[in-house]
């Protein structure tokens, strides 16, 4: 694909539009765009810009498409699948600016927020309000919400409470070819034409920038209940898991940990807050599970703990802990949330999320052992297991960089054919990007993939944006 080059007089013309201050062409800003969270890859841009407005997206958008310059839209930078790297060089369209929440609706439940809010800060701001927005990604206190949508994240509660896009009503997406949209409506039920809206959603920045979401809210919930149970092995806590959804229960949280990513968490987690990790972890356990429960009735909630146990007792457990203070709560969330950047911190790793139906993770699991045996790497396997949704860290360690370009590919490619042989897809929440381009013929078929290719063309006929991504 041939793009032109960035000139002086393009970056004279991006000036006039988003003003001087807001653009970056020294090599210092353009190695931070050039990177995300995805292992050691970087791919410098030409030029970053800043916008501030829908209208400076559009104009900016207009010209790009005229000179036929390649865009790559940018959240924060959280993302694990390079889904926000230039690797066409070009423009890198930055949504820092866009960081407002615009309007709380609290009698319709609804919010308007800009895409660079980060996703927390949004949280807090509608909790303050009784409100609930759910999705709850690891990265939730650094990515953007925009990101998130862009990726369609879930998180920990979307077991219980759905992922991102069971939460966008509308979207205003500026186009590759600078048109401002809205995708679709602010109201609960929708049924005018083709649904926009979801197609955008998890499209990773490839069809158009949203620069505009709609939100619906939920009543925030007032209790919850945290256990931690130890089990014998990773296989055996995938079945209690299966059990556990089998008996009614329905949790707002079901995470699952192996025993090798607490004790690197732990490490890191003490360093990093400098604390005393004071929640006991029992040896001998190879998994862990978390599993929380939330309501407003402290009764029921008590009933389905014990009810979680009573199921817990017919497999190879260890003994549960009950965290009783909000304290241990929040130690134990932390532990969960910072095992992606534990591991990272110890190791370079290779980062994927693949999802198989609940009941096949204890034969996903064991087979992507028997895998990096075959191959000669590691694992640390951790994620939302209640859905299906398993994260696998192959770790760098000691292999050789030969290897680790050819070789571990070749071993990850195997991982997800066997994750689609038991029902499942190569990705949950982090996107295909560039890191899962090469295995997408794995899981869809070119009939699939060539509606995706015209799907793009329809939207982004001259290929512009977000260019090599998916495809």
């Amino acid at each position: 694909m041939a793009f032109a080059e960035v000139t002086a007089s393009l970056i004279s013309q991006f000036e006039a539009i988003v003003g001087p201050e807001n653009i970056f062409v020294d090599d210092e800003k353009r190695y931070d765009y050039s990177h995300d969270k995805t292992e050691n890859y970087s791919f410098l841009p030409d030029v970053i810009v800043r916008p501030g407005t829908p209208e400076e997206v559009s104009a900016l958008m207009k010209l790009c498409s005229e000179q036929n310059i390649p865009v790559t839209p940018r959240g924060a930078g959280t993302g694990l699948a390079g889904g926000s790297l230039p690797i066409h060089k070009g423009l890198v369209i930055s949504m820092e600016r866009f960081n407002k929440i615009l309007n709380i609706d609290d009698l319709n439940l609804q919010a308007t927020v800009e895409p660079g809010v980060i996703t927390e800060v949004f949280q807090n701001a509608v909790k303050e309000k009784g409100l609930f927005y759910p999705p709850d990604p690891a990265s939730s206190g650094s990515c953007f919400i925009g990101g998130n949508v862009s990726n369609n994240s879930g998180g920990p509660k979307a077991v219980k409470y759905g992922v991102t896009r069971d939460y966008v009503l509308s979207l205003q997406v500026v186009l590759p070819s600078g048109e401002i949209i809205w995708t679709g409506a602010n109201v609960l039920k929708n049924s005018t034409g083709y649904n926009l809206t979801q197609l955008m959603c998890g499209s990773e920045g490839t069809l158009g920038i949203i620069t505009k979401i709609i939100f619906k809210l939920r009543g925030y919930p007032q209790k919850n209940v945290l256990l931690l149970i130890p089990f014998v092995t990773n296989e055996e806590a995938c079945r209690a898991i299966a059990a556990i959804f089998t008996a009614g229960i329905q949790p707002s949280g079901m995470e699952f940990f192996e025993r090798e990513a607490a004790l690197k968490t732990i490490d890191y987690v003490e360093k990093i807050y400098a604390s005393k990790v004071t929640t006991p972890f029992p040896e001998n356990m190879d998994a862990y599970l978390l599993c929380e429960l939330d309501g407003n009735d402290d009764e029921v909630l008590m009933r389905d703990a014990e009810r979680v146990m009573n199921v817990v007792e017919k497999f190879e457990a260890g003994e549960i802990l009950f965290a009783e203070t909000a304290a241990q709560k929040e130690e134990l969330w932390k532990i969960r949330k910072n095992i992606s950047p534990a591991v990272n911190a110890y190791t370079l790793t290779k980062s994927d999320d693949v999802v198989v139906p609940r009941a096949n993770l204890p034969k996903l699991i064991k087979g992507i052992k028997q895998i990096g045996k075959n191959f000669g790497f590691n694992t640390v396997c951790f994620g939302h297991l209640g859905d299906g949704n398993l994260h696998v860290n192959i770790l760098k360690e000691n292999i050789s960089e030969a290897d680790w370009e050819t070789k571990i590919p070749e071993g990850i490619g195997e991982i997800f054919k066997l994750t689609v042989s038991l029902g499942g897809t190569l990705s949950g929440e982090h996107g295909v990007g560039i890191a899962k381009r090469p295995y997408m013929p794995i899981a869809m078929s070119e009939v699939n993939l060539e509606l995706m290719r015209g799907i793009k063309r329809v939207f982004d006929p001259k290929g512009i944006l977000n260019p090599g991504k998916i495809f």
